[in-house]
This record gives structure tokens, sequence and C-alpha cells, in this order.
């Protein structure tokens, strides 16, 4: 999940907004920075889960959260975590050190899951289209092609020279070039048959559309917060109210789940999170 981010744009650029959107929401406190607030965001909205190490006191209290990236955490059989370092080595916890914010998942308990899993095949065909149009473009003649002659006085040196100079032409990308000499054919002598084409100027921007709105749906992004230019003069509507629905029914609960994390810490030490603004006009 970690390696898919850089697949996509918007996949990409999501998850790091809403992060910004926590943030926004956060009053920092001793116990809770913004950096340590900020790299548990990201943990929670890429992985669906979120690890602290409450920070003691001499006399036991938890004074301040130490952020534990998620994905080196795993839970132990039988209770308590360990954290997994790039050399082997391990440190473990008790149950009682760690504060492990997860989003629940009907299936298990035990760790959490992202919610836009569901839209990982749209995000993996996205990816595809792109290359391969990179692809594409990458090779030198656009498209494979066979280049057929049936010219019985074409020269061994000749057939040398000219498939030389298409294997020098061709790009890096997935297409191939063939050369085939047929003596003693009918009709025309040199024809050049296309193997692969990619044309239709509409196929990229239809794939690319669909997989694109999959992946805003999946996150529950609203467009207009996903950096996506509307196709119509009107927009997507008045911004600061998109924003504000948006904070409201997706931001503030994540916000609420952190709380347990706010609930262990020694009180003179707790984080808090912004009041909403006030709204005016009738509400129904």
């Amino acid at each position: 999940m970690a390696k898919l981010l850089r697949a996509n744009a918007h996949h990409g650029a999501i998850p790091g907004f809403k992060r910004n959107m926590l943030l926004r929401e956060l009053i920092p406190s001793a116990g809770m920075s913004e950096m340590t607030m900020g790299c548990a965001g990201l943990d929670f909205m890429v992985f669906g889960e979120s690890y602290f190490y409450r920070v003691p006191n001499m006399w036991g209290e938890t004074i301040a959260l130490q952020q534990l990236p998620a994905i080196n955490m795993r839970v132990k059989v039988g209770g308590g975590f360990v954290q997994l370092f790039a050399d082997g080595k391990e440190e473990e916890f008790d149950q009682d050190e760690i504060v492990h914010v997860f989003n629940y998942d009907v299936e298990q308990n035990v760790y959490g899951v992202p919610e836009y899993l569901g839209g990982l095949q749209a995000l993996l065909l996205n990816e595809a289209a792109t290359l391969f149009r990179r692809r594409y473009y990458n090779n030198g003649a656009h498209a494979g092609y066979i280049f057929y002659t049936n010219d019985p006085n074409l020269s061994e040196e000749d057939e040398q020279a000219l498939q030389e100079q298409m294997s020098a032409s061709k790009g890096v990308g997935n297409f191939r070039s063939m050369f085939v000499n047929i003596p003693g054919g009918a009709e025309k002598a040199i024809q050049i048959i296309p193997v692969g084409d990619f044309q239709a100027k509409d196929e990229l921007e239809k794939v690319k559309n669909i997989t694109r709105n999959d992946i805003i749906a999946a996150w529950r992004m609203n467009p207009a917060l996903a950096g996506i230019i509307p196709e119509n003069s009107g927009g997507f509507g008045d911004i600061e109210k998109i924003d504000r629905v948006y904070t409201e029914n997706e931001i503030r609960p994540i916000c609420q789940l952190f709380n347990q994390a706010n609930a262990v810490l020694r009180e003179d030490r707790r984080f808090a999170w912004r009041e909403p603004p006030e709204t005016t006009g009738n509400t129904v």
C-alpha cells in the first residue's frame, strides 16, 4: 500500500491532503505535537491504523505520545506489539505501552484496514494506461509493425542494412518490429502491417477519467477538493461549503477516533480539536 502511493497522482495526493485537514483541526499540546499527529494521521489514511508509544514519567503517567511507523508495527499473538527494524532487530512493547488507533474491519479486529481498497483495481488500471502511453511514445515508431517485402531482387546486404536501421530506430518500450522477406510474392513488393496501435485520441482519456473517478470515490473525496478541473463553466459550487461539509462528515469522525489516544495523556498534556465554525441561515 505504501508503494501504491506513487502509482497515481490523485491516490498519492489525497492522503496527504486529508492529513493536512486533520492537522488544521488540531490544537497541539505538550503531549501531542503537530509533527506527531501529522505522521500518525498519514499512517491512518494510508494503512487504516496508527500507533503511539506512551512516554511515561517516573510515576507512570503518560506525559507524551510518540508516533511509531505503522508499516513496521505488528500485533503479537497473545497481546502486545513488536516493532520491526531494517537490520532485522525487533523491539517488543507490552499491551499497555501502545495506543493502537485503527479503522475497524468487519473480518478481523487485529489490524486496521483502509477504506480505499475497493478502488485498487482502478488505481492499477490508471497506472497501466499511463505506462502504456509513455512506452508507446518512447518507442521510435509509436507502434509495432511487420515490415514485409516480397522483392526477389533484394540482396542479403540490403536486408541486413534494413534490419539494422529498424533495430536502431526502435525505442525502449514494449513494441517490437520485424523484417520479413518472401521472394516470389505477388502484387505489392513492400508492405507495412501494423501490429499494435493506440491512435484513438479519446481512449487514454476515457480510461484515465473513469479510473480517476473510481479512485476519488474510493477515498470519498469531493472532486472540488481533489484538484480536478471542472468541465463546465459553473464549476463544483461553493468551495467553502464543500470544505465545511466534508470536514464535518469525514475529518471530524477521524478526530474522534484519535481521542482514544488523548484519553491516556495526563490531563494537562492533552490536545484538543478546533471548534467547528458557526453557520448562518436556516437548517433542515
